[in-house]
């Protein structure tokens, strides 16, 4: 079982690598994947209070694919970012791998999200506001790209 223990935290070098596609020969592994991602991420929201979406590369698991668990649980396999709209939004944010650390950034206002689901069935989803930063958050990590990397200055840190 992964709990908040199994969450690379700041400073783990795997945070920083980009991630490799799933393959659709790896699917039989996807569905373990998203159990620890589930474990960990619930693990969080008992401690902290929060967590909608958790990236592999956070469990050390270094693939294209992260589990949001909203309305219904989400498993996003080697997503791509369309659309990203021109207007942007500033936002605190916050990351299980720093729980007690927010970052102030900009966010694009909506984009859509294509993606292969847990049945390898493409999916294509349109999405505004808290759910498209939280799409770019997850997608970000991806690539290695720590919301600590888009502080807006050097005034964007505060902790909780």
């Amino acid at each position: 079982m992964k709990t908040i223990h199994d969450i690379l935290k700041l400073g783990d070098p795997r945070l920083y690598q980009t991630c490799e596609p799933v393959l659709q020969s790896e699917l039989p592994q996807v569905s373990e994947w998203t159990q620890q991602l589930h474990e960990a991420m619930e693990d969080i929201r008992r401690v902290y209070g929060f967590g909608r979406g958790i990236a592999a590369p956070q469990l050390g698991i270094m693939k294209r694919l992260f589990y949001l668990n909203l309305d219904r649980p989400y498993v996003v396999i080697n997503p791509e970012l369309k659309n990203l709209s021109s207007e942007k939004f500033e936002l605190w944010d916050d990351c299980m791998s720093f729980p007690h650390l927010f970052v102030k950034i900009e966010r694009h206002q909506s984009l859509t999200l294509e993606y292969w689901d847990e049945n390898w069935q493409k999916q294509s989803w349109k999405v505004d506001g808290a759910i498209s930063e939280l799409i770019q958050h997850e997608y970000d990590h991806l690539d290695g790209v720590l919301c600590t990397m888009r502080a807006m200055d050097d005034k964007s840190f505060k902790w909780r």
